[in-house]
């Protein structure tokens, strides 16, 4: 293994910093949005656009925001949205870090749009800890699509057997290992080196 490739949501952070649960949680209590709403007329709308860069998130928000919630503007929900969803995993940082020190490049391969990924990196400070995040809306493709497999492989600048990948979610493992990465299917509380240790070997 000379690449490890870590999911974000689901892996590496986990809803509130408070308390974990999912960042919409109290949207209506803290902004007199309802979640069922914004569900309805933005994520189920406007979200494939925007995940893979066809869209910016801003205005397609701030459209949207203008009909279910006029009170509300873009950028306060986006910065709400942003701070509640960023509980970090601690303890797997750790692991990373260790095997970062070992000679392993360490990259996020996550579905996000372009602010989200910023904020990753430079407010959550994870620039700190990987080597760089390779993620949809700069790709142009999301997991489980082979293309994002095919392209962050080319970023990477690893063969598809000297990458490991770990993400919450079957289908992007199996798309993983569809492109002969070495997929490993991540559960909360799991640790890294018993994750990964159907493949170790090659490491």
């Amino acid at each position: 293994m000379k690449v490890l490739m870590v999911d974000v949501d689901g892996v590496l952070i986990h809803g509130r910093p408070a308390d974990g649960l999912p960042h919409f949680t109290y949207l209506e209590r803290d902004l007199g949005l309802r979640l069922d709403l914004l569900q309805r007329e933005f994520f189920q709308t406007c979200w494939a656009d925007i995940i893979v860069g066809r869209e910016p998130l801003e205005p397609s928000l701030a459209k949207v925001l203008a009909k279910i919630a006029p009170q509300l503007s873009a950028a306060t929900l986006i910065d709400y949205w942003f701070e509640n969803d960023s509980r970090l995993d601690r303890v797997l940082l750790d692991e990373l870090a260790a095997f970062r020190q070992s000679g392993v490049t360490l990259f996020l391969a996550t579905n996000q749009e372009h602010g989200r990924a910023r904020y990753l990196m430079e407010q959550l400070g994870l620039n700190a800890h990987f080597d760089d995040i390779l993620y949809s809306a700069a790709l142009g493709y999301r997991k489980p699509s082979p293309d994002f497999f095919r392209l962050a492989t080319e970023r990477a600048g690893a063969l598809p057997g000297e990458i490991a990948f770990i993400d919450d979610m079957a289908e992007n493992i199996e798309a993983a290992r569809q492109f002969g990465w070495n997929a490993a299917q991540w559960t909360a509380g799991a640790r890294l080196r018993e994750t990964l240790s159907a493949f170790s070997h090659s490491r």
